[in-house]
C-alpha cells in the first residue's frame, strides 16, 4: 500500500468515533479490505464481530461493555453487569449481561460472551442511565436501585448471596434515603413484597 493510500486511510478513520461499526466505516468510505489493513497495522482493534475500535483511542476498561452495547445499541446493560458497575459486588461478571423489551429480536452476539434477558416493555426504560464507559463514550445501565431491585426479583438465577450482598452494600451506601428509591422501584416492577421485608432484615 502506497504511503498515498495509507494518508487516505488515515483521515478516514480519524472522522470516525473511537469506538465505531463496519456500517459506520462503510459510510466514511472504508471497505473490510482497508479495515483488515487497519487491523493488522495496529492502527484499529476488532473488540467484537463488525465492532472496532481506534488504537489513539482512550483507553478503557470497559471495551466489553462498549463492544456488546455497539453491536445491540437497543439494549441496557442490567444483571451481573449492572451491579458490578455500580460497585454493588466484587465478582467480575464471566459475561456481558444485556437485556432487550419482551418481544423484541434477541441479539445474539459470541463474543464477548453475552448473556441477554427480556424485561416487560411496559418498564423496559424505568431505571435507565447512561455511563461513560470511556471519555465522550457512553452507554445504556440500570442505574442502582433498579439493579438492586431486579437482583432480588431474579435471586434465584443470580443467586440469593449476590442479590442480598448487593441490597446491603447499596443501603449502607444510600442511607435511609436509598429505601425509598428502592420501594418506589419495587412498586413499578410489581416488587414491593420482595423488597420490603428484605430491607428490614439488613437494616435490623
Amino acid at each position: 500500500m502506497s504511503a498515498a493510500e495509507i494518508s487516505r486511510l488515515d483521515q478516514r478513520l480519524a472522522g470516525l468515533s473511537p469506538t465505531f461499526t463496519t456500517a459506520q466505516a462503510r459510510q466514511a468510505l472504508l471497505s473490510a479490505r482497508d479495515l483488515a489493513h487497519l487491523v493488522t497495522a495496529g492502527e484499529i482493534d476488532e473488540l467484537s464481530r463488525g465492532v472496532y475500535r481506534r488504537a489513539d483511542a482512550p483507553e478503557t476498561a470497559y471495551a466489553d461493555l462498549l463492544a456488546v452495547c455497539t453491536r445491540a445499541p437497543h439494549a441496557v446493560l442490567c444483571g451481573e453487569s449492572a451491579l458490578a458497575l455500580h460497585e454493588l459486588i466484587d465478582d467480575i461478571p464471566s459475561a456481558v449481561h444485556i437485556a432487550v423489551p419482551r418481544g423484541s429480536r434477541r441479539p445474539t452476539i459470541s463474543y464477548p460472551p453475552t448473556v441477554v434477558a427480556q424485561y416487560a416493555a411496559k418498564t423496559f426504560t424505568l431505571g435507565v442511565e447512561r455511563f461513560e464507559a470511556a471519555p465522550g463514550e457512553t452507554i445504556p445501565a440500570y442505574n442502582a436501585a433498579r439493579s438492586v431491585v431486579d437482583a432480588m426479583r431474579h435471586r434465584g438465577r443470580i443467586g440469593e448471596t449476590m442479590a442480598l450482598s448487593a441490597l446491603g452494600r447499596y443501603l449502607r451506601r444510600s442511607g435511609r434515603g436509598g429505601v425509598g428509591e428502592l420501594q418506589l422501584v419495587a412498586r413499578e416492577l410489581g416488587a414491593l413484597s420482595i423488597i420490603r421485608p428484605a430491607v428490614e432484615a439488613v437494616l435490623a
